[in-house]
């Protein structure tokens, strides 16, 4: 599960970040603002690389749109969650099938947050990859699928998966984690020569071997009518 996320870093340096990752830049780079919380069920923009423009950045409303559904995407949010695609059955999902098969997508961030439930409360952690460059949490991407509504807006889902080790302390109750791919497969999962058994298996074996660190933040994260896309949002509460 992973409803909220972070891209924190300017424009610039995330362009010169990706130059050893994966190298892409803006399509309309005076469009990009940074933030700190995306509340996915907000449906607000997430950035993406897709297959079909690898070079390239774009956005994504989160909350993955099908075909059959694109004449009122509101209607199909209010009755399907699709912020999230589960790895194991994204085959058998109609929602998920056609994407999963021919348009895959990285999705650019660098934290989100996960519930951790302790002595009956929930309390957001923020889940970042340290690096000696960010130490405050560098650029990774997730696995994600995408799909358009039409010429000008993307639909995007990230893919989640079982919890390691780490991810079973935080995110305690369900035990998933989103799929941060290691950057050695990130263009085997653009790539469209991929079928389906590979990409099950990159998916099973394709989640980063960069460690991942989590501290808990504000519940102002859980409030409704809090304005939480400020930078006391990621600040260490304990």
């Amino acid at each position: 599960m992973c409803y909220s996320t972070a891209l924190r870093k300017k424009r610039e340096e995330i362009e010169q970040r990706l130059l050893s990752m994966i190298p892409a830049n803006f399509e309309i780079p005076d469009e990009y603002k940074q933030y700190f919380h995306l509340n996915g069920f907000s449906h607000g923009n997430l950035y993406i690389i897709t297959m079909e423009s690898p070079k390239l950045i774009t956005h994504a409303q989160w909350g993955l749109v099908p075909d059959w559904a694109h004449n009122d995407p509101a209607a199909f949010y209010k009755k399907s969650n699709t912020l999230n695609a589960k790895s194991e059955t994204l085959f058998e999902r109609n929602s998920y099938k056609k994407s999963a098969q021919n348009k895959r997508c990285l999705i650019l961030a660098d934290g989100f947050f996960e519930p951790h439930h302790e002595n009956g409360i929930v309390v957001p952690n923020f889940c970042y990859q340290p690096s000696e460059a960010y130490p405050e949490g560098d650029l990774f991407l997730f696995a994600g699928l995408y799909n358009e509504i039409d010429a000008q807006t993307n639909t995007a889902t990230i893919i989640t998966m079982p919890a390691n080790a780490f991810f079973t302390e935080v995110h305690n109750k369900q035990k998933r984690m989103p799929l941060v791919l290691d950057e050695t497969n990130l263009e085997d999962w653009l790539d469209e020569g991929m079928n389906e058994p590979s990409l099950n298996e990159l998916m099973a074996e394709g989640f980063t071997t960069k460690p991942f660190k989590a501290y808990p933040v504000s519940r102002d994260l859980y409030k409704k009518n809090v304005e939480t896309d400020l930078p006391y949002i990621v600040e260490r509460t304990a």
